[in-house]
């Protein structure tokens, strides 16, 4: 899960976070602004090119309209992502 902050002034990440039942999700920031779907096209560009993926490997699952998404990505283990992005947090 990510949550995405739209003309953010750069594309980073910004670390780990809990939402209210706990679950960890990704805060990222994209320079793009959020309409016609270019900031979810930031988002997947962003993505792919930290965990060194192509495009194609990334889809998002749910939340296309919304800051909350559902990122799966095909080939990914959970090694990978800790090393691009660190240890998420635990509820």
């Amino acid at each position: 899960a990510v949550r995405v902050t739209p003309k953010g002034g750069r594309d980073a990440a910004d670390g780990w976070a809990l939402d209210p039942a706990g679950r960890p999700y990704l805060k990222l920031r994209v320079s793009a602004a959020p309409s016609d779907g270019e900031a979810n096209a930031a988002l997947v560009a962003f993505l792919a090119k930290t965990l060194k993926r192509p495009k194609s490997a990334l889809r998002i699952a749910s939340g296309e309209t919304s800051r909350l998404k559902i990122i799966e990505i095909a080939g990914l283990d959970e090694a990978q992502l800790v090393a691009a992005f660190g240890q998420p947090p635990t509820s």
